[in-house]
C-alpha cells in the first residue's frame, strides 16, 4: 500500500514537473504578446519614434490620399448603378487620350475590331459621350476616359453599363486607399523620403538597413516587389498569347496601386522644416543619424 502510496506521489510530482514549465512558458509568451501590443502602441504615441511630438502633416496627407482614391473606387460601382439600364455601350479606347469626349470622339467612329485599341463602335452599342452627362457622372466617367483603355473584354458591368475603368484599375484604386490609410497609422516623418518611407515597417525591423546604409535599396527593392505582380500579368499579356483574367488583373492591381499611395504620402509628409532644419533631430533606428556636409543636406548618416 505505501509503494502505491509513493508511486502516486512521485508520479505526481512528475506531472507538476512537466506542467510548471509549460505554464511558465505560456505566461511568459503572454507577457511578451502584452508588452509587444504595449510598445506597438506606445510608438506611435507622443514622442514618436522620429522625435517628434506630432504627425498632423501625415494624417492629413494620408487622409486625403485615402478620401480621394476611396471616393472614385466606390464612384465608379456606384455611377454605372444609378445610370439608366445600358446607357453605357461597351467601349474600347486608349489609355491616356480622351476617347469619348463627344459623339465625334475617336472611340465613337468605327475602327477594325481586330485591333489592339478601339473597335467598331457601332456594332458594340453606339456612340458614348460622357460630356453630356450630368457633372458627377461626367467627371467619373471622363476620368476614366483619361486614365484607362476602357476595353470591354477586361471591364465589369453594372447595371447593363460598363464601368469607367478596366478591372486593373479597380485594383490599382482600391489599393492606392488602402496605401493611403495604412500610412495614416503608421507613418511618419523623417526629413528624407526613403526614411519616411520606411517607416511603415518596425524600427526592430530595419535595424541592419541603418547599420549598413541599405534605405535606397530597400524602398527600392519594396517598390520593386509590390509592381511584380502586375508588371509580370500585363507584361507577359503583352508579349504572348497569354489573356490574363480580370480576377487576377483585380489582385495584381491592389498591391500596384498600395506602393503608389505608400510612396506617394511618404514623398508628401517628408518635410526637414518640422525639424527647425536640423537633421539631428531625426530619430531613426540603431541610432543613426542624418548629417549636413558642405551646407548641402546630405542623407548619409
Amino acid at each position: 500500500m505505501d509503494s502505491e502510496n509513493k508511486s502516486r506521489t512521485l508520479s505526481s510530482v512528475i506531472e507538476l514537473a512537466a506542467v510548471l514549465p509549460a505554464m511558465n512558458g505560456a505566461a511568459e509568451n503572454a507577457t511578451g504578446s502584452t508588452l509587444g501590443a504595449i510598445e506597438s502602441r506606445a510608438d506611435m504615441e507622443p514622442p514618436f519614434r522620429n522625435g517628434l511630438e506630432g504627425r498632423d502633416r501625415e494624417t492629413k496627407v494620408s487622409r486625403w490620399v485615402f478620401g480621394i482614391a476611396g471616393f472614385y473606387c466606390i464612384s465608379m460601382f456606384l455611377v454605372p448603378l444609378m445610370m439608366p439600364t445600358d446607357s453605357v455601350p461597351e467601349l474600347s479606347g486608349r489609355a491616356n487620350m480622351m476617347d469619348y469626349a463627344s459623339g465625334n470622339s475617336w472611340g465613337n467612329n468605327d475602327h477594325f475590331d481586330g485591333g489592339e485599341m478601339g473597335h467598331n463602335q457601332s456594332a458594340h452599342g453606339g456612340t458614348f459621350a460622357w460630356a453630356e452627362l450630368n457633372p458627377y457622372y461626367a467627371f467619373i466617367y471622363g476620368f476614366g476616359d483619361l486614365n484607362c483603355h476602357q476595353k470591354h473584354e477586361r471591364s465589369w458591368t453594372i447595371n447593363g453599363n460598363q464601368m469607367p475603368v478596366c478591372t486593373r484599375d479597380v485594383g490599382i484604386f482600391l489599393g492606392l486607399a488602402l496605401g493611403g490609410w495604412w500610412f495614416s497609422r503608421r507613418g511618419l516623418n523623417r526629413w528624407t523620403i526613403r526614411d519616411s518611407f520606411l517607416t511603415l515597417f518596425p524600427d526592430t525591423m530595419i535595424v541592419s538597413l541603418y547599420k549598413n546604409d541599405r534605405r535606397l535599396s530597400a524602398m527600392l527593392g519594396t517598390s520593386l516587389l509590390f509592381c511584380l505582380p502586375v508588371i509580370l500579368d500585363g507584361g507577359i499579356q503583352a508579349v504572348t498569347a497569354y489573356e490574363s483574367t480580370n480576377p487576377v488583373r483585380i489582385i495584381t492591381g491592389i498591391p500596384f496601386g498600395f506602393i503608389i499611395g505608400w510612396y506617394l504620402c511618404a514623398s508628401l509628409s517628408s518635410r526637414p522644416e518640422k525639424f527647425n532644419l536640423d537633421p539631428t533631430m531625426v530619430q531613426l533606428p540603431a541610432g543613426a543619424r542624418l548629417s549636413v556636409a558642405n551646407t548641402a543636406m546630405d542623407e548619409s548618416e
